[in-house]
């Protein structure tokens, strides 16, 4: 399982959950504090077109010990969130990484997922501010548009990195 994870589960790790779901694992999306049950807004949705995708259904779910338990890979959103699952969940932690890290970092197959991720030491790297993928949120329509294809660029290319799962 990938747990795409942000802060609200409105906009950013919605929007990575539509565009990964062609991954070789189960896509749950998620947040770190979030109003359950909620769906996303239409600023979120018309990102999502803009940029050929969709994620009709979606409600907002809190991530949960079970989600990061389950997780091959938790897909942070921004250096915030690998230390909130570092902080609240360190048995996840070598399995968590920002999107923007793993592009850069992870080497693509023939070996499984898991063990790449091991050889990356996820634990123990150094958050930095250049792994944050802006939050739209309280933005007008084009800061949405624009964090929608930063992120389409980025799944794009993470994809072909994960491989066997």
């Amino acid at each position: 399982m990938l747990v795409t994870l942000c802060t609200g589960n409105a906009a950013r790790s919605v929007m990575a959950g539509a565009m990964l779901r062609a991954a070789p694992l189960t896509v749950v999306t998620a947040g770190t504090h979030v109003v359950e049950g909620q769906p996303m807004s239409r600023r979120t949705k018309e990102a999502l077109a803009q940029v050929g995708f969709s994620a009709e259904g979606h409600r907002s779910h809190q991530v949960t010990a079970g989600d990061l338990a389950s997780a091959t890979l938790v897909l942070a959103m921004a250096g915030e969130h690998v230390a909130y699952v570092r902080r609240s969940h360190p048995e996840a932690a070598a399995r968590t990484a920002s999107l923007k890290r793993l592009v850069r970092d992870l080497p693509p197959g023939p070996v499984p997922l898991a063990e790449r991720l091991v050889a990356l030491d996820l634990a123990s790297v150094a958050i930095e501010p250049w792994e944050d993928v802006e939050d739209p949120a309280g933005g007008e329509d084009d800061r949405y548009v624009s964090c929608a294809r930063e992120l389409a660029g980025l799944c794009a290319g993470l994809l072909p990195r994960l491989g066997r799962a």
